[in-house]
């Protein structure tokens, strides 16, 4: 019936699924945060995202550090260069594809005591 179509903020389509434009654009022109509010709200529209974008936790923890709890508020250059890196990462994002069911493929799992993670190869 419909070749594409925006479901929940991600264009999904025969080639796959990606982040709608129209959403990153918007998250793009964000100016820099001025208040842990500020940082909240971007952290939890980029991590609606997160599967398009390799190591959020890692890229995101500058500015995760600043949401601890008695933690002044101090925006410094790390916190910068990771509020760009999750901007310009959400614009650049791929577009996740859907496996080929008629090859073969390999799933590969990783467990440990907080988190389990899996992989299609």
């Amino acid at each position: 019936m419909v070749k594409q179509g925006i479901i929940l903020g991600h264009e999904i389509s025969s080639r796959g699924i990606k982040v709608d434009k129209s959403k990153m654009e918007v998250m793009s022109k964000l100016p820099e945060p001025k208040s842990l509010k500020d940082i909240r709200s971007f952290l939890g529209h980029a991590g609606f995202y997160r599967r398009f974008i390799k190591e959020f936790s890692k890229i995101a923890r500058p500015l995760t550090n600043l949401l601890g709890k008695d933690v002044p508020f101090n925006f410094d250059k790390k916190c910068l260069q990771a509020w760009e890196e999750l901007k310009q990462r959400l614009v650049l994002a791929p577009i996740i594809l859907a496996p080929d069911w008629t090859r073969p493929f390999e799933v590969m799992c990783d467990t440990s005591d907080y988190a389990i993670g899996a992989v299609l190869g």
